[in-house]
């Protein structure tokens, strides 16, 4: 397999890990990062032949190359939004004009993405959303609402918006995939979250009267374009994603025998389960991969790694005993307390089942859409 890595992986993960030691983590760092990665040709493998992307690969060089991205160490990515959900939506869906207008930024990692969804009220029930959009005379829309849990909104120069175009529609109907930039002053206002780990990682995003010129799919197929995008978020990167779990299972079972926890039958029960139940993640990982038409596959996938990270954080803890509440340096009420990898394992995990579609929303999206079960009943919006 000629993939321009498999002969030099090794030179891409030592030119990751000096890169990361010479630059940092901040988000300025995580900017240069994508324009490095999109220079060098790696953001766009999977688009084809359109002329957006960098390289073409085919799924199984896409496997490779996510896979060994993971393994390098390397910075974690700031551009995948945009990546990984607005660039197959746009593919999809978009217009000619929005193709060539949006895919050459993100593939040069030039333009940062958040993703509009969730709201107060509604959370993972994208249905219930409130966020409402008026047509200007001029065309374009007047985007007015709340989003929030909006991932990297600090950082994102767009954002894909879920919003009501039809006044006094219901549900999923009357809803439209607007494109808004973000820097609108006095439009737009990010409020970061600060979450148990101390880092803000999600914001609450105002939006008052933002401006939006771009549709996707066309007015009222909101709901369409929105369900195939949720589509998109399995795949090459759950197979990626679970070599970082692996790492992280890693680093706890040498917790669990330095401490000696090991001994204990009930941990050493804990830690082959979640070793089992990885290898378990990765076959049906792979058993999907590429797929399409299976309702149920993206919530099988969610129900399976947010409750097996989540028990790894807690595995985590349990290993280390009484010495897990200690932080890494000494704390002081007038400095900010700072966590080791394992604390921040355990306190980010405790979201994994909720973000992206709580294990309620997913069951019942199994339920209906699988097993053919009765229709929860939804309350009027």
């Amino acid at each position: 397999m000629d993939f321009g890595f498999t002969a030099g992986d090794e030179e891409f993960r030592a030119d990751a890990r000096a890169w990361l030691c010479e630059h940092g983590g901040g988000a300025q760092e995580r900017r240069a990062w994508e324009r490095a990665l999109g220079k060098a040709g790696w953001i766009g493998l999977g688009w084809g032949e359109g002329g957006f992307g960098n390289r073409v690969a085919t799924l199984t060089q896409q496997v490779v190359w996510a896979e060994e991205y993971a393994r390098s160490g390397a910075p974690a990515r700031s551009g995948h939004i945009g990546e990984k959900l607005l660039a197959p939506t746009l593919l999809a869906h978009g217009s000619e004009e929005q193709k060539a207008r949006f895919l050459p930024p993100v593939a040069l990692g030039e333009e940062l993405w958040c993703q509009g969804y969730s709201e107060p009220g509604a959370g993972s029930d994208l249905a219930g959303v409130r966020t409402k959009a008026e047509r200007a005379s001029d065309g374009t829309y007047r985007v007015t609402g709340q989003k929030i849990w909006t991932s990297l909104a600090h950082e994102a120069d767009w954002c894909f918006v879920l919003a009501r175009t039809e006044p006094d529609s219901r549900r999923h109907r009357g809803l439209s995939f607007l494109l808004v930039p973000m820097d609108q002053p006095g439009r737009i206002e990010v409020r970061p979250i600060r979450q148990m780990t101390g880092t803000s990682e999600f914001n609450e995003v105002y939006f008052d009267g933002a401006r939006a010129e771009h549709v996707v799919g066309g007015e009222g197929a909101g709901w369409q374009v929105a369900m195939s995008l949720l589509g998109f978020e399995r795949g090459v990167s759950t197979l990626a994603q679970q070599i970082g779990f692996a790492g992280e299972l890693a680093r706890v079972v040498g917790a669990a025998v330095r401490s000696g926890a090991v001994e204990d039958p009930v941990v050493r029960d804990r830690l082959v389960r979640q070793w089992a139940e990885l290898r378990v993640m990765r076959w049906n990982a792979l058993r999907t991969l590429g797929s399409s038409g299976d309702a149920g596959a993206p919530s099988v996938a969610k129900l399976l790694w947010g409750g097996w990270h989540q028990r790894l954080g807690e595995l985590a803890m349990q290993v280390r005993g009484a010495s897990a509440s200690a932080g890494p340096r000494e704390w002081a009420p007038s400095t900010p307390y700072e966590l080791d990898d394992a604390q921040h394992l355990f306190l980010f995990s405790r979201a994994d089942t909720i973000y992206g579609g709580s294990d309620q929303v997913q069951r019942t999206i199994i339920a209906e859409r699988v097993l053919g079960l009765p229709r929860e009943p939804k309350g009027v919006v």
